[in-house]
This record gives C-alpha cells, sequence and structure tokens, in this order.
C-alpha cells in the first residue's frame, strides 16, 4: 500500500452495520471493499454479488496479503478473537463499538495491537454528532456560566431491537449500544476529575439484557451528569439540557431544534408566585417572559468523515488515530463499574482511581 492508493478493506461480518460502513467510506474515496466473510451463505453470495471476494473463512480473509485494514463488524462477542487474529495477521483493525465485552479484552487487543505495529480504532462515531458538537460548542462558550449539570438522554418506545442484541451471551443490551457512545461523548468534552458514579439498570421489557439505564456521574467542581437510556419511553424527552448559573440550554432532537434561555439583566423584575398543586410557591415559578431572552442554537458545521480521514492517515502513518485504545479502555471500565454499580445498588466512589 503507499499513499496514492485506495486501502483494501477485508470485512468480518457483513450485515446492516457492514454495509453502513462500505457506503461512508467509499464516499471518502480512500478505501477499496476488498472481500468479505461472514457465517451467512446470503451475505457471502452479496458480497459477491457486488464485487467482493466471499472468503470460506475468517483465516482465508486474514491470510490475503492484498488486505490492507480489517473491519469487524460482527455481534459484539466477536471483537475480542478477531481483532486478536487480525493484529497477529498484520492488519490494522477498524472495529465497531463496543469494542469488546470487558476491560481484560479490551487491554488484550490493545496490547497485541501495539506489538504488532498495527493501527488500532474503535468506531466513536457520536463524536461527530451535530448535537453532541452543538452541546460542547455551548459549554465552552461561556454563555451559561459555570455549568452545574448536564442531562444526556437518548430515549425511544421501540424496544430493544432484534437478533442478538437481546442475548446476554452476545454483548446485548443499552448500555453496550448507547451507553458505549453517550459515556464517549461525555469524557470526551469533560476535562474535570471523576468522582463518583451511581447507575441502575432498566429490564422492564423482560429480557436478560438492560432495556435501558440511568447513570449519574459526580464530577470534581461541583458538576453532574446524568445519562439516560430508555426503549421504552412514549413521550418526546429532550436530547440534552444544559444548566448553567447564568442560563439554561435544551437541545431536542439530534437536529439540533433547540434554544438557550438566558436572564435579562439590569431591570428588576418583580418575582409573581403560582399555585403549586394544593399549595404556593415563588421558589419554583417560572420567570416572567420580560425577565428572560431565547435564542435559537446554530447547528455547527461538521465533517460526518472525519473519523474515516483519520483512520485512513493513521494508516498511512500521517496522523494519530482521534478515538485511541486508552480512550475507548476508560469508556469500557465506566461501564463496568455501572454494571458494578447496579449489582450492588451502591455508589461508586473514587472512580478516577478505578480507571
Amino acid at each position: 500500500m503507499n499513499n496514492t492508493t485506495a486501502i483494501k478493506v477485508g470485512v468480518l461480518g457483513y450485515g446492516g452495520m457492514a454495509g453502513y460502513h462500505r457506503e461512508r467510506m467509499r464516499k471518502t474515496g480512500l478505501y477499496e471493499f476488498y472481500g468479505v466473510y461472514d457465517t451467512d451463505p446470503a451475505r457471502q453470495k452479496a458480497a459477491q454479488s457486488e464485487g467482493m471476494i466471499a472468503y470460506p473463512s475468517a483465516q482465508a480473509l486474514l491470510s490475503d496479503k492484498e488486505i490492507d485494514v480489517v473491519l469487524i463488524a460482527t455481534p459484539n462477542d466477536w471483537h475480542h478473537p478477531y481483532a486478536i487474529a487480525a493484529a497477529k495477521a498484520g492488519k490494522h483493525i477498524l472495529c465497531e463499538k463496543p469494542v469488546a465485552l470487558s476491560v481484560t479484552e479490551t487491554k488484550e487487543m490493545a496490547q497485541t495491537a501495539q506489538e504488532a505495529g498495527v493501527v488500532f480504532s474503535v468506531h466513536q462515531n457520536r463524536r461527530w454528532d451535530d448535537d453532541y458538537i452543538a452541546a460542547r460548542n455551548i459549554m465552552n462558550s461561556g454563555i451559561l456560566g459555570k455549568i452545574y449539570r448536564i442531562d444526556s438522554f437518548v430515549c425511544g418506545a421501540n424496544g430493544i431491537p432484534g437478533g442478538w442484541r437481546k442475548q446476554l451471551r452476545h454483548g446485548g443490551g443499552m448500555m453496550l449500544d448507547w451507553g458505549v457512545h453517550l459515556l464517549d461523548q461525555i469524557f470526551d468534552c469533560i476535562d474535570a476529575r471523576p468522582l463518583s458514579l451511581f447507575c441502575r439498570y432498566s429490564k422492564a421489557l423482560g429480557f436478560d439484557v438492560d432495556d435501558g439505564f440511568d447513570a449519574q456521574i459526580g464530577f470534581d467542581g461541583a458538576l453532574t451528569v446524568n445519562v439516560r437510556v430508555d426503549t421504552n419511553t412514549f413521550v418526546r424527552m429532550p436530547r440534552w439540557i444544559l444548566y448553567g448559573r447564568n442560563g439554561t440550554a435544551i437541545i431536542d432532537d439530534w437536529n439540533v431544534n433547540g434554544r438557550i434561555i438566558l436572564p435579562v439583566y439590569g431591570t428588576e423584575i418583580e418575582t409573581v408566585g403560582i399555585e403549586a398543586g394544593n399549595g404556593f410557591t415563588k421558589t419554583m415559578a417560572y420567570r416572567p417572559h420580560q425577565s428572560v431572552t431565547e435564542q435559537p442554537i446554530s447547528r455547527p458545521e461538521v465533517d460526518h468523515d472525519t473519523f474515516y480521514k483519520n483512520f485512513a492517515a493513521a494508516v498511512r502513518g500521517k496522523e494519530k488515530p482521534i478515538v485511541t485504545p486508552e480512550s475507548v479502555l476508560k469508556v469500557m471500565r465506566i461501564m463496568e463499574l455501572c454494571e458494578l454499580s447496579d449489582k450492588t445498588n451502591t455508589v461508586i466512589k473514587e472512580i478516577e482511581k478505578e480507571l
């Protein structure tokens, strides 16, 4: 491989996610999908009809010297063995998330890749979601003053996706499906020291994997982050709420609809109370309209192909991977602590020492 030819990709697991990757990676002009191995004969035939080699085994794919990169897009429990085999075969590795099922597996994958001298990165694509970038921009702008609470919600009403995602042995459940993204976003944008964590899983739908969870993480500087995933919520929930000393921001959805609400300074406003249930309150009353101002949230300009471009540059030795093994290992450890907190119904303290 040289810096002018397309990077040849071999795919392990040619399902829906692999098809998604193929379209996105081809669009960059940096990759060529060369061959596939899938345990499903129908997917093998589909690969052949699309002009790719259908290998008889994973080992046959890994043995082909034409392949530069192995894309692992299998059920989660196969990420670890395939990544180890790919590294030992001298192939660069692009792995679907979650990277593995445990910290132990993740460490072995990273170490094997390092020893083999190959690039190993994980598809944490939601670092380039418009809503996340918009939320991060608001946090960094200072417009809300000191941020003391962040709510990050992803809630739907269609239950756990079908197939292996409902099975514990394959690494199913919403913590590994969505938690891995939302926790990655939080630890990508917050520099403060994490102090404590409390998490409860939901199994309301009756499967042996979680159908959602609530995780509360305390950070140094009196910052609390609430991450919630639920697959049985029948009302629309905001994607983000950012609470600051000087204002509040709400991002309603992935399209960055929302608003920033700020107080109007310099004008004395009488606090008006409201009837609150079987009582009266001024403390919990909303501010009158003339005492606040609202402004829309600017949709950021985001290159949604950044991950693929960076990975190609890393394979060619021009850049370091943005999504590093260290960052995915940290998120994997946080998810393990969430599971421990749920099982023991306890707050995990001094979590920085665990990372």
